[in-house]
């Protein structure tokens, strides 16, 4: 990919990269996630907030999303359309979050072309072994690094 007469990173779909932050329960992680793309990149990138509910992408919007949808439907439709899916583990595991993550959004979110950078944080019966165990900030300052390194490379 190469940058637009503007500056603007590519997007399969369209103008510029657009990275969906999918949450559920209150939207912290989702939260804490576009706050640091925001603080290490430029205003340009467009951060969808997808939540599975209204409270995690209320949270997330205020966060500094640019546009943000709520539930199955909202999930479903826009996981294929985006260039990069960023979120805790658990979005591709059907009933996680307490039931809030439908089948149909795993399924969406797994089958989807993008890019998945998921934070291993799960609160599920699940352990998943090889990761360090590290406290979020430290887990999103990884993801950050990851989009930026992706920004800056095209």
């Amino acid at each position: 990919m190469q940058r637009s007469a503007q500056g603007q990173v590519p997007s399969l779909y369209g103008e510029t990269m657009i990275i969906m932050v999918m949450d559920g329960q209150g939207g912290g992680i989702g939260a804490t996630i576009i706050k640091g793309l925001r603080s290490a990149i430029s205003e340009e990138l467009e951060i969808l907030a997808l939540g599975t509910n209204s409270i995690a992408t209320s949270r997330m919007m205020k966060a500094g999303a640019n546009r943000g949808a709520t539930g199955e439907n909202a999930i479903v439709h826009t996981s294929p359309r985006v260039d990069v899916i960023i979120g805790p583990l658990a979005i591709l595991m059907p009933n996680a979050m307490m039931g809030e993550v439908k089948p149909a959004m795993a399924r969406a979110v797994s089958s989807s072309e993008a890019r998945k950078i998921l934070v291993p944080l799960i609160q599920e019966r699940v352990k998943l072994v090889g990761t360090t165990g590290e406290p979020l900030p430290h887990l999103v300052d990884q993801v950050v690094q990851d989009i930026k390194e992706m920004y800056e490379n095209v």
